[in-house]
């Protein structure tokens, strides 16, 4: 699948207005940096507005939970940060969802409770794949609960979709949100090309023709077009 051809043609249909669709969103700057001397990768996005100010407004229940995102689309492969051998998008995406804890190794709030924090922004892993049921054109890829063959990291929250929870720290201060990356949890990449987008995603429990995790709008790319053209600094 085409990073050009998801660029090219999926998010034209995303022009609908959304509660969430300010100012916080609207990404300026992408900027991915390694620091060889620490072992670590910094990734950054900043915005027009405060970044990680405006968090999703509760929906009370799992299913159509609101999720914001701030993501980290790249060509580094699943293999690279722990999944199988699988087709689609590797993204690091920063996200707010106060329904529901889909981390449930880590305390981001600190207090000693693992499953109360999903409205902190926090780190994961997914792939996505190109899906035209939904508005934004993408949706994080799913698998079968059977089957046996799907690898996913040790970390993962076990959902039946490509998706981990790797537990890095997110830090998002004034306009700028960051989250820091061990290069030896990228499999020591460091050459990657990346983009950055903001998006509104909605959990979908009860419709079999949705997906699980769906993209349904996207508010900015930092490229224009999700190309992919900047490359770690």
């Amino acid at each position: 699948m085409s990073i050009l051809l998801l660029g090219s043609g999926l998010f034209t249909s995303c022009a609908q207005k959304s509660p969430y669709n300010n100012a916080d969103f609207e990404i300026k700057t992408v900027v991915v940096t390694n620091k060889p001397d620490l072992g670590v990768i910094v990734w950054e996005i900043t915005v027009g507005g405060q970044a990680g100010a405006t968090v999703p407004i509760p929906a009370g229940q799992l299913d159509g939970a609101p999720v914001l995102g701030y993501v980290f689309p790249t060509n580094l492969k699943p293999t690279d940060v722990g999944f199988g051998d699988t087709e689609g998008i590797v993204a690091l995406a920063l996200t707010s969802h106060p329904d529901f804890d889909d981390t449930p190794l880590w305390d981001e709030n600190n207090d000693s409770v693992f499953d109360n924090d999903g409205v902190i922004w926090h780190p994961h892993w997914v792939v996505l794949t190109e899906d035209k049921r939904v508005a934004g054109g993408l949706s994080v890829k799913q698998f079968k609960k059977a089957d046996k063959t799907v690898v996913l990291p040790p970390t993962n929250p076990g959902m039946p979709m490509y998706m981990d929870s790797p537990g890095y720290p997110v830090m998002n201060q004034n306009n700028s949100i960051k989250v820091v990356v061990p290069n030896y949890r990228i499999n020591n990449k460091t050459d990657f090309n990346y983009d950055g987008v903001s998006a509104f995603m909605k959990v979908n429990t009860s419709k079999e023709n949705l997906p699980m995790l769906g993209v349904y709008e996207v508010f900015s790319i930092a490229s224009g077009d999700l190309s992919l053209p900047y490359t770690v600094k």
